[in-house]
C-alpha cells in the first residue's frame, strides 16, 4: 500500500511541476484547460498540494535507507 500511495503521489507531484514550468515558461495553465472548471480546477490543485506534502516524507525515509547520516 505504502509504495502504490508513493507511486501515485510522485505522479501527482510531476503533473503539477509540470503545470507550473508550463506557467511560469508559457503562461499556459493546463489544469484549467483540461478541466475547464473552477471548482474542479481547485480540487486538482488542493491534490496537487496534499501530494507535494506527503512528499516530504521522501527525505526521512531516504535518509533513513542512507544509515541516518547526516551531510
Amino acid at each position: 500500500m505504502n509504495k502504490m500511495l508513493d507511486s501515485i503521489a510522485l505522479t501527482i507531484g510531476i503533473i503539477g511541476a509540470v503545470n507550473w514550468g508550463l506557467i511560469g515558461f508559457f503562461g499556459f495553465n493546463l489544469v484549467e484547460f483540461i478541466f475547464r472548471n473552477m471548482w474542479l480546477s481547485r480540487i486538482i490543485y488542493a491534490l496537487v498540494g496534499l501530494c507535494g506534502l506527503y512528499l516530504f516524507t521522501f527525505y526521512g525515509r531516504t535518509r533513513r535507507m542512507a544509515g541516518g547520516t547526516s551531510a
